[in-house]
């Protein structure tokens, strides 16, 4: 099983990101979470940097930019989704990912906080 650390770029961008109120309070993550066109398409126009922002989780082992180095999405690539973080928090600890799954849920606390 892949080990997960936590992106510490993610979390800070997160944070911008609530701070800002940009994020989406009820979304199916599901149908909202980028797939792999999407993903693609931001990669044309944005940095690998700007990718790795975008997630909680960097694959121990995994080479920088790699899609394989990133995990834990927690948005659409404009505004962080309140259901991306709840599924974070949940598939960090069904496999026992325990800094990402922290990571997450405080980031959800901070979401929640922020929006009254």
């Amino acid at each position: 099983m892949a080990k997960y650390g936590v992106n510490e770029a993610g979390v800070a961008r997160c944070r911008e990101l609530i701070a800002k109120r940009q994020y989406v309070l009820d979304s199916e993550w599901g149908d909202r979470q980028p797939d792999a066109a999407a993903e693609n398409a931001y990669l044309e126009r944005h940095s690998w940097e700007d990718y790795a922002a975008w997630h909680l989780g960097l694959t121990t082992g995994a080479t920088d930019e790699t899609k394989a180095r990133y995990a834990f999405v927690y948005g659409d690539f404009r505004r962080v989704h309140r259901s991306a973080l709840i599924a974070s928090v949940f598939r960090a600890a069904q496999w026992r990912h325990k800094e990402v799954e922290l990571a997450a849920h405080d980031l959800l606390q901070e979401l929640d906080a922020a929006s009254g």
